[in-house]
């Protein structure tokens, strides 16, 4: 059940904006495939990580994958699921800036060769940045 049929944004909270849900498909980003993966780096109580693996699932963010092993159900994400890389990033971001005290360690991203990522921002057609303030929403 949408909370706003109309706004992508509510529509986009209602599938994954739980806190676990989230931090399910950053370990999915970062190599998670497995239930005791995601277990394992989130801390999730199993019966919550099972419920929202199949939220995601359902939802198609994530697939059901055969393992090496054929043994063991191992999820990937999906073409949808990847699309939520800059969501990631971008909320990765906002907590490096806000989410921190000055000088407290945190972990970073780096690109293959090992510079930290430029910040996200939105841009325009033309390159020019992007706000709250030179955008609006058309109903």
């Amino acid at each position: 059940m949408w909370t706003d049929p109309t706004c992508p944004v509510a529509r986009a909270v209602d599938v994954i904006g739980d806190r676990w849900s989230l931090l399910i498909v950053r370990d999915a980003m970062d190599g998670a495939r497995s239930f005791t993966d995601f277990q394992q780096r989130t801390g999730i109580a199993r019966n919550i990580l099972a419920d929202r693996l199949r939220k995601l699932t359902a939802h198609g963010l994530l697939a059901h994958v055969e393992a090496p092993s054929g043994k063991r159900r191992q999820y990937a994400l999906t073409a949808a699921g990847e699309d939520l890389f800059a969501v990631i990033v971008t909320l990765r971001q906002w907590g490096e800036r806000h989410a921190f005290e000055a000088g407290e360690p945190h972990s970073v991203l780096v690109d293959a060769h090992g510079a930290l990522v430029p910040p996200v921002v939105p841009t325009a057609p033309d390159g020019s940045p992007l706000t709250s303030d030179t955008t609006s929403v058309r109903k």
